[in-house]
């Protein structure tokens, strides 16, 4: 199995030949993202810290996508959701959201928490257990929301 630094070097070779020059700018900022990370922890990037870096990029994407939105910008904001998408195709299949909110009602009735106090116990359980599958985010509003029915 190779590495997602050496997946992001072969998509980019691939894009290199194709022409595709929005996916290879998308790319080679990934690639650099990695190299950076590995640089600041003095270790490889492992996947769950491939698909947070993965994640981090499509957030910025979205975020740009918006602010040019906004100012009247539609072309840039279209150029920001593609390269979003693009990004898109390196994160592991996501766990679906109703098997999330399962495990997450199963966990909490296992447990017995209530309140917000559970949201702590609730996130370290379900990232250690769904690992990459699951974003931070949507275990969050999935807990609280299953924490504010009970």
């Amino acid at each position: 199995m190779s590495s997602p630094r050496e997946t992001i070097e072969a998509d980019l070779k691939t894009a290199m030949k194709a022409g595709e020059k929005e996916r290879l700018g998308t790319l080679r900022m990934l690639l650099t993202e990695i190299k950076n990370d590995k640089i600041a922890t003095g270790k490889e990037v492992d996947e769950a810290r491939f698909a947070a870096l993965v994640r981090k990029a499509i957030k910025q994407r979205h975020e740009a996508a918006a602010q040019f939105a906004a100012g009247g910008r539609a072309e840039s904001a279209a150029k920001e959701q593609r390269e979003a998408e693009i990004l898109g195709a390196y994160l592991p299949k996501a766990v679906d959201e109703g098997e999330l909110r399962e495990a997450i009602r199963g966990f909490l009735t296992a447990q017995g928490l209530t309140g917000p106090a559970a949201i702590g116990p609730v996130m370290k359980e379900m990232l250690a257990r769904f690992g990459t599958a699951a974003d931070g985010a949507t275990i969050n509003r999935l807990a609280r929301e299953e924490l504010a029915s009970r």
